[in-house]
């Protein structure tokens, strides 16, 4: 599956759009991460607890796209993009969107 955060492929036409497709998560901190937080908030510097979790949390949540794109017969999904939300205190969701679509075979 191709993904790309562009509007086209290159070297590819768009002869479908198959409709929009979404994958998300959503994380809890860890009470380990959030003690490490409160002492980086102190001395300051990268929080790298909370950077593995996002990373983590973005990688589930683009396979879930590629999966739903996959389901619905695409062969890349085009203008993906990003958001965050606080669900409740201590927890956030990661929710990656972009139109799934048919390609041309050049």
């Amino acid at each position: 599956m191709i993904y790309s955060t562009t509007e086209t492929i290159p070297g590819r036409d768009i002869t479908e759009i198959v409709g929009v497709v979404t994958g998300s998560v959503v994380q809890a901190k860890h009470i380990g991460r959030d003690i490490m937080a409160g002492l980086k908030n102190i001395v300051g510097g990268e929080i790298r607890g909370y950077t593995e979790m996002l990373t983590d949390a973005r990688d589930i949540a683009i396979q879930r796209l590629v999966a739903s794109a996959n389901e619905k017969g695409a062969d890349a999904v085009v203008g993906i993009r990003f958001t965050t939300s606080a669900i409740m205190d201590g927890s956030s969701e990661i929710l990656a969107f972009g139109t799934a679509v048919k390609l041309s075979n050049k």
